[in-house]
């Protein structure tokens, strides 16, 4: 049986990214998920992430038979503004992670699955840890780049992370990418650097096709995290333009966003963060999904996860004209350029009827991109 030790940028509690609806299916393997870190001073912006400096102390937790989820000790800030500081933490990790890998067994025939530009660091110092040749260990790291990482607001510099990634891409043995800009970048610096974008859990999300619609027409929904990326000018013109409708916010919402706006307007719902398995019922009593992105340098880049749940539902999905790769389904979405463009688009999906050929478009599209399916590609890439 393989091993995997994932270094992940998302925790794997409370819901599901492309990081952990990947090492579930790899079902195969064992994986260990290590969690992203807390950095010392994290608590300062976030009174949440105080209990995350701790978390490491608590042992892992059996998430899937296939599946233990560790968290890691925190960390010195600025690491993505000074490569010396990164190194330093990085070479700490390697310890923490040589005692786990240890703890189960792992031997030195692992892989390293990463999701952060901060890894380029750790690769050395772990084989040395577990007395491997680091040449080895990076011949089985993967990389598998999810955002323009150094596009992120915060405490960053844009040039440090981008030469951690290249580090990255060029060492490693195989990148993917999950959008068309990633990959045109990555593939400069890794010749086996493949485009594999996000997925859905069709099976899931796709029982919302079927089941009956309740509650206030029309109704207008968005999943997802609510950040800075998006663009709230397009939900306020649909609150507006549609006062006697309902607009629903699910998701949680990130520090340092605020949505304190959502108040002038008493048909906007703030729903918070729901578990993925309530989801479809939820989702069900829309009609019709909004995809609402800012054009800016990150976004254009991200493969938005709830975009393809939406096309397993068959329900209608107003989008803007970003992340790109939404016009690749232009057929068979609304898009709109401005606020004012996308609530005329939301009039014309309503008034789509339920035999349209967009709805059974939308389903094949996401059954086309399952996690399944994207899954069981790169395991074909890796000659696994």
């Amino acid at each position: 049986m393989r091993k995997i030790l994932c270094l992940s940028t998302s925790n794997y509690y409370p819901f599901p990214t492309r990081k952990q609806n990947v090492m579930n299916r790899m079902t195969d393997c064992r994986v260990l998920y290590v969690d992203p870190p807390v950095t010392m001073i994290a608590p300062l912006k976030d009174p949440k992430a105080k209990e995350r400096l701790t978390a490491y102390k608590d042992g892992p937790k059996q998430a899937q038979p296939n599946v233990k989820v560790y968290a890691q000790p925190p960390v010195l800030p600025f690491f993505n503004k000074k490569r010396a500081v990164n190194e330093a933490n990085q070479k700490k990790l390697a310890k923490y992670l040589a005692k786990i890998l240890r703890e189960n067994e792992f031997g030195t025939d692992f892989w390293v699955w990463c999701y952060s530009p901060t890894s380029c660091d750790v690769i050395a110092p772990l084989a040395k840890e577990m007395g491997i040749d680091s040449s080895v260990l990076w011949k089985r790291t993967v990389y598998d780049c999810v955002d323009r990482h150094s596009a992120y607001p915060g405490h960053i510099d844009p040039k440090v992370v981008d030469e951690m990634e290249e580090d990255l891409a060029r060492s490693c043995g195989c990148v993917f990418a999950t959008a068309q800009g990633l990959y045109d970048r990555l593939k400069e610096c890794n010749g086996n650097t493949h485009l594999i974008p996000n997925g859905c859990a069709f099976e899931l999300f796709h029982t919302a096709a079927s089941m009956e619609k309740e509650g206030v027409s029309p109704h207008f929904g968005f999943v997802g995290m609510l950040q800075e990326c998006l663009d709230y000018d397009c939900i306020k013109a649909v609150a507006k333009d549609f006062p006697d409708g309902k607009v629903t916010l699910i998701g949680r919402t990130l520090p340092g966003v605020d949505m304190s706006w959502t108040q002038e307007y008493p048909n906007i719902e703030m729903a918070g963060l729901v578990p993925q398995p309530q989801l479809p019922e939820r989702i069900k009593d829309f009609d019709l999904c909004l995809n609402v992105f800012a054009d800016n340098e990150l976004s254009r880049d991200v493969s938005p996860l709830k975009f393809y749940e939406y096309l397993a539902t068959g329900k209608p999905v107003v989008s803007t004209l970003v992340p790109l790769q939404v016009l690749d389904y232009a057929d068979c979405i609304y898009l709109a350029e401005t606020p004012a463009e996308f609530v005329t688009r939301c009039r014309e999906a309503l008034a789509e009827t339920p035999d349209s050929p967009k709805r059974e478009a939308r389903i094949e599209a996401a059954r086309r991109n399952s996690w399944d399916e994207k899954v069981g590609e790169m395991k074909e890439i890796l000659g696994w």
